[in-house]
């Protein structure tokens, strides 16, 4: 199945701007579905797990190495927003 996802990670620190360059970075460098990025938010389309399990991945990578922050996720099952 199927399954358009747009995140938005919000960085939980001032200088916020270099976060999500280097998150963005990471997603592209992994990326095994379609992207496309937005000003305020990136859509992920591709197979139902591929997607979920790179948006897992890329929280626990972003935790990790980035600090701490919020990502707001949307789903589309069944749709290819892209």
């Amino acid at each position: 199945m199927k399954l358009s996802a747009e995140i938005t990670l919000y960085p939980l620190q001032d200088d916020y701007l270099p976060v999500i360059k280097r998150f963005l970075e990471e997603l592209t460098a992994r990326a095994g579905v379609k992207r496309e990025t937005f000003p305020t938010c990136t859509v992920l389309t591709g197979e139902y797990d591929e997607v979920l399990g790179l948006i897992g991945t890329m929280m626990k990578w972003s935790h990790e190495n980035l600090g701490k922050s919020v990502f707001v996720v949307k789903f589309l099952p069944d749709y290819e927003a892209l």
